[in-house]
């Protein structure tokens, strides 16, 4: 009789499939009021034209001036770069519909990656469909539960899922701190390799890597270096290498991933380039480098051109260069706080997530488009 009623008062297939999909939306909408509740919703505003200094935006007259997208020298919009997205476009078509080890790799794609090599001084590179994917892809196919690597406590979010994903020993140190950074070195002595990982250019707050600290600090100790350029790329240093150009370490750096979709025409696209035995291990052995469809032939068409501009000139980095400069001075002299070194990053600290949301859409009233950056993102209270 017990088993009869068990039976007869279980919930159908059907029945069980509801109340589990009314279950997450009860989970799920209690979530969601957490995030509006602590002031801290981003909503997503609809831009109505090309991007660029100026831009128009869905539900507001007039033209807006844009303070927030990592376009840093503008040729997201520039016109040969443009051009040559639209000429690559007829000539290679779409999409190549494939993964690069199929039937995806063209020969713009070797072009491309054999010029990132040319403009960062090393062996080879490799393209992934974006910087995310390609710190996804890196410290898994090359570290083992042999190796430790190291890293920045404020790293990119993709440098610590990429992390999470290797079987290495991890040691996590002290933002920029590099008494804490030689107390992790020392104990990862017993491991095979050391991979000291940071960003060249921390995005959140515009704190510059101590590069020279920490390729010193890696030969003492005998580990390699890996720098995320996805905001330095382009733009610092002398010729726009990045801050292992303008901390004068390109020799010491051993692995740089980078994006496309920022200064380099702003599109999509990662890379990661170094030794040559390194690629080719990436090439076999990568999942989003061996899973995921080719790089359109407009992105590559673009980030190839802004690479020639890039390297016929630097003009446009000296005049990215002044302007930071100038916003910095007059911001700071208005009475404001700006974190991070001389970046085109420039953070101006609240202390507040409601006061910097509600600034921010302040500001767009005014015809100035800012983005809030709230704790979710940087450490509360900044």
């Amino acid at each position: 009789m017990w088993a009869s009623f068990m039976w007869h008062g279980a919930l159908s297939p059907g029945r069980r499939a509801h109340s589990a999909l009314a279950q997450l939306r009860c989970i799920l909408d209690s979530e969601l009021e957490g995030i509006r509740g602590a002031g801290t919703w981003k909503s997503e505003r609809v831009i109505t034209s090309r991007q660029g200094p100026s831009i128009r935006v869905d539900g507001i007259s007039g033209g807006i001036l844009n303070f927030c997208a990592n376009n840093y020298l503008g040729l997201s919009s520039h016109p040969a770069v443009i051009q040559a997205g639209l000429q690559t476009l007829e000539e290679f078509g779409a999409g190549l519909s494939s993964t690069r080890f199929i039937c995806g790799t063209q020969s713009i794609h070797k072009n491309l990656e054999a010029k990132i090599a040319h403009f960062h001084q090393r062996e080879d590179a490799i393209l992934y469909p974006s910087c995310f994917d390609a710190n996804a892809g890196l410290f898994e196919a090359l570290l083992t539960p042999e190796d430790a690597v190291l890293s920045d406590e404020l790293n990119h979010a993709s440098i610590i899922d990429g992390i999470r994903l290797c079987k290495a020993h991890k040691y996590r140190y002290r933002h920029l701190d590099m008494a804490d950074l030689e107390a992790k070195l020392k104990e990862a002595q017993k491991h095979r390799l050391r991979l000291v990982a940071t960003d060249g250019a921390f995005s959140m707050d515009g704190d510059i890597a101590p590069l020279q600290d920490i390729c010193r600090l890696a030969a003492q100790y005998g580990a390699l270096v890996f720098v995320d350029e996805c905001h330095a790329t382009g733009f610092l240093g002398p010729t726009g290498r990045g801050t292992d150009e303008l901390l004068g370490v390109m020799d010491q750096v051993t692995i740089i991933n980078s994006t496309l979709g920022k200064a380099l025409g702003g599109a999509s696209g990662g890379y990661t380039t170094g030794p040559e035995p390194l690629v080719s291990l990436l090439r076999q052995r990568s999942r989003p480098y061996l899973f995921s469809n080719s790089l359109p032939p407009a992105v590559v068409g673009c980030a190839s051109k802004a690479l020639d501009l890039l390297m016929e000139s630097n003009a446009i980095i000296q005049s990215m260069a002044a302007k930071t400069r100038r916003f910095r001075s007059k911001m700071e002299a208005a009475g404001f706080t700006v974190s991070g070194a001389d970046h085109p990053i420039c953070p101006v600290m609240l202390g507040d997530a409601r006061l910097s949301s509600q600034m921010a859409d302040d500001m767009l009233k005014k015809g100035k488009w800012l983005t809030s950056r709230t704790f979710r993102w940087t450490a509360q209270g900044a």
